[in-house]
């Protein structure tokens, strides 16, 4: 194992005495420092800093957000210059579960600039209190104090605010409170629940109006406050177990709930863990409710009748109605089904456990199955992602065709299963690596999990995707944020099948950027990520320098606007160049980012629906216009990335790119290699076929050939191979970005230079020149897809794509010319208008390309 050459991970924290005594009497109140860090709580949302306000009971804990520059929970917290959120619930969860879930909590939609943050009560005196103050002069002469109370024994937040009219003129005032991100919530009775994005990280929110003295009881959203007037408003924000315990916590704090407690077991007694109780709460309101480790859920509901389904994949259900008296403490036992699935073990064809991803498809009337939410690895829709190929997948009674896989260098196993009540079936898989990339590794420099903010993927989840679509280098690139998948890579065991380095996304409304290596700092905003600049020119330079210069760096401009980049900066319409130098401040640009490709579209765009659904619009596609910048000699090496925000649909596997490596274990990884091949471009892009290409003289992507004094003509040696559930059927070479028919080779025109077995394609092509040139090869399935390897994934409408990089061809010895052609197309410029988009198009006979008007 080589010695790493970088610190990944978190910096080591001198931990002072404990600020909370075994056994304590009282609630507390403290603020954060550098020796205290350790006693922020944790969970999935965790969003504390040094600075920030912890309250804590004997029954939950809770973090309040200090007054800090630009302090927010994460990118998409509020977006916009004021969606700061100093002062507002950042963490809540059950004490020492660190199991937080919510990302923001903010009284009535609190955010922007604060007067204060402050402790008002350390808890000593048997109330805890912490208070946020927005004087009026900040307010536009409206005054907000907002307090959070905690007591022992409570188990939740009383937040109380006070708004006041401090101006000489009435004003409307929004009462509605504010919180993210909860895909799952809903309101009933006055009572806002919500649920863990992943059901089973068994956890629930839910807060309402309660009525102290002084404070009212109102369920207004808006009041308006004449000169001098104020209002005081109260509301109890629960956390609990699953959305029914949170929920039952509120009720009780506004009264006359009655307590329920549901038993969920099997035939012999065993408390059954894995499932849940639905209780109907009206007409669209379902409160969902998580069995503890002894199958109890436990909530409290006002008197009724409430329709209630008991279920767990996997389990024949049940339905009964909870019958809810006043003053009758309710209890209910349900015997769930037996269950049934699938216990598989997966190995390589040396006998390891490997990750991989399963797909569940129903056939013959049996629908595929819901075995979770899309944002997790362990039951995404109707598909199940691994970190080490034993595990057991339940499932309702069916009949079904299982598939396996762990990427495109793998072949597949597919098979049907029947399953009955009670049936468990064993299913022993091999999966042979039958695609031969020694010397090469595949990498995917852009994913995401929840510390980016604009999704709620778990980071152990993401992890597990990479690993079972079988990516070895996987920078970490969470948005706006320094972070490391390192410890969860490791906590998971997957330490031998990927690697990772700490980077960023940095991120605003223009051009984005991942930049890696960088090192995180736990307890700064951010963990001391920089901040995001309009023009992008400024974002390199900055993250080039960014904790000292280091020569292996890797940025690259993610998802470009490759016009206002490169073309028309100012989108005035004319071409300016765009943002000049900034492709001398970068490394590389994503030429394909999760989307099919367009690499042999030969235009630079389509008509199609305008945004909004409106009209006509202009559509660019970002590979025709960085073939036409490489003829302006500008060497911007293309990138392929998933840009993965969930694990199915949007999830990793699609695009990957291929680079070279001394070794070919993912443990034992060089990150510096990696990126210096990578700044030289040589890189091969892919969506699942394994391309090769070198001249005969060896030269390959990124590389220059000079061909002074011989003849001009470049062999080319190329070679693909594809596993079981890939094919490609047309290779064309691009000279200069042309696709030249000489150059073009498809199983139709030449079906004996074609295979079916792994090696697809192998031959030495001779491309004869008439300048220097660039040269691309592409693989191309275009009557394939991925459908066999992502089911009903978004990525199985992608066809089978592999290029490479550019290799430059001097053919006079005087050093590589870019020849200028813009392939038969202006370059692209903003505010293209249809007419002309459609003139130009109809002058280069490409009508496919224009939607017309319906």
């Amino acid at each position: 194992m080589k010695k790493r050459l970088l610190r990944c991970g978190v910096l080591s924290v001198l931990l002072g005495m404990s600020l909370m005594a075994l056994g304590h009497g009282a609630p507390e109140a403290f603020q954060v420092g550098e020796a205290s860090v350790e006693e922020l709580p944790g969970g999935k949302e965790a969003d504390g800093i040094i600075g920030d306000f912890v309250l804590r009971n004997d029954k939950v804990e809770a973090v309040i957000s200090c007054d800090a520059p630009l302090r927010r929970a994460n990118m998409s917290t509020f977006y916009g210059d004021d969606g700061i959120t100093p002062g507002c619930v950042y963490d809540l969860t059950l004490l020492g579960e660190d199991n937080d879930q919510l990302v923001v909590f903010a009284p009535l939609s609190q955010k922007g600039t604060v007067s204060h943050v402050r402790i008002v009560e350390d808890g000593s005196g048997g109330e805890a209190v912490i208070e946020t103050v927005v004087s009026g002069a900040l307010g536009n002469g409206i005054s907000k104090r907002h307090e959070y109370r905690l007591q022992d024994g409570w188990e939740g937040l009383v937040i109380v605010s006070e708004v006041s009219n401090e101006g000489e003129e009435a004003k409307e005032v929004v009462l509605r409170d504010a919180w993210t991100r909860m895909d799952r919530a809903a309101l009933d009775r006055g009572i806002h629940w919500g649920d863990a994005n992943d059901p089973a990280d068994k956890c629930g929110y839910a807060f309402g109006r309660i009525g102290n003295e002084g404070e009212e009881k109102r369920e207004d959203t808006k009041v308006v406050l004449e000169p001098g007037e104020s209002i005081r408003v109260a509301r109890y924000l629960a956390v609990g177990r699953s959305p029914a315990e949170a929920y039952g916590k509120v009720a009780v704090k506004r009264g006359e709930a009655v307590p329920v407690r549901v038993v969920m077991r099997t035939g012999d007694g065993e408390g059954v863990v894995t499932g849940r109780v639905v209780i109907e709460l009206g007409e669209e309101a379902e409160l969902p409710g998580y069995p503890d480790e002894s199958g109890v859920v436990t909530t409290a509901l006002f008197p009724g009748e409430y329709p209630a389904r008991f279920e767990d994949v996997g389990r024949r259900g049940e339905g009964k109605s909870l019958q809810v008296v006043a003053g009758e403490e309710i209890e209910e036992t349900v015997e769930m089904g037996a269950s049934r699935g699938i216990m598989f073990d997966v190995r390589d064809g040396e006998g390891r456990g490997i990750p991989c991803k399963v797909q569940f498809i129903g056939i013959e009337g049996t629908e595929s199955p819901y075995l979770g939410p899309p944002v997790r690895a362990h039951g995404c829709r109707d598909q199940y992602h691994s970190e080490r190929g034993d595990f057991r997948v339940a499932l309702p009674a069916g009949k079904y065709r299982v598939v396996v896989t762990h990427g495109p260098e793998f072949n597949h196993h597919a098979e049907e299963v029947s399953l009955g009540e009670g049936d468990e079936v064993e299913m022993k898989v091999v999966l042979d690596r039958v695609v031969d990339t020694k010397g090469w590794v595949s990498a995917d420099f852009h994913n995401h999990s929840t510390p980016s903010g604009d999704n709620v993927c778990g980071t152990d989840d993401r992890v597990i995707n990479l690993a079972a679509e079988q990516i070895e280098f996987a920078p970490t690139t969470e948005h706006n944020r320094l972070y490391c998948w390192a410890p969860h890579i490791e906590k998971l065991g997957l330490s031998d099948e990927m690697y990772t380095v700490p980077g960023v996304e940095l991120t605003g409304r223009g051009a984005h950027f991942n930049m890696f290596p960088l090192e995180p700092e736990p307890g700064l905003q951010d963990a001391g990520a920089p901040v995001w600049q309009r023009d992008p020119r400024l974002n390199a330079v900055v993250l080039r320098g960014f904790q000292g210069e280091q020569e292996d760096r890797w940025i690259q401009i993610n998802h470009p606007d490759m016009v206002e980049n490169f073309v028309d900066r100012n989108g005035d319409g004319k071409t300016d160049g765009g943002f000049q130098a900034l492709p001398e401040l970068i490394d590389g640009v994503e030429v394909q980012n999760y989307r099919d490709s367009n690499i042999l579209v030969p235009a630079p765009f389509k008509i199609g629906k305008a945004r909004g659904g409106l009209g006509l619009g202009v559509d660019y596609f970002r590979e025709f216009i960085w073939l036409q910048l490489l003829n302006q000699g500008h060497r911007i090496w293309g990138v392929a990335v998933s840009d993965a925000h969930a694990v199915h649909g949007n999830g990793v596997g699609g695009w990957r790119v291929y680079l070279p490596s001394s070794t070919d274990e993912p443990g034992e990884l060089d990150w510096r290699e990696l990126v210096r091949h990578a700044r030289a471009g040589k890189m091969v892009l892919s969506s699942g076929p394994y391309l090769e290409v070198a001249t005969a003289g060896g030269a390959g992507a990124g590389e220059t050939v000079d061909l002074a004094g011989k003849e001009k003509e470049v062999a080319l040696d190329v070679r693909v191979q594809c596993s079981d559930w890939l094919d490609i059927d047309r290779v064309q070479v691009l000279v200069n970005g042309r696709q030249l028919e000489s150059l073009n080779f498809t199983r139709a025109t030449h079906p004996d230079w074609f295979g079916d077995g792994v090696v697809k394609f192998e031959r030495q092509i001779a491309v004869p020149l008439e300048e220097d040139s660039h040269l691309i090869v592409v693989a191309y399935g275009e009557g394939h897809d991925l459908s066999t390897g992502f089911g009903s994934s978004g990525q199985s409408a992608l066809h089978p794509c592999a290029y490479n990089n550019p290799i430059f061809v001097d053919v006079d010895g005087n050093g590589f010319e870019a020849n200028g052609d813009t392939l038969g197309f202006d370059l692209p410029v903003k505010r293209l208008s249809v007419e002309k988009a459609r003139a130009a198009l109809e002058a280069n006979g490409l009508t496919e390309l224009m939607m017309k008007e319906q």
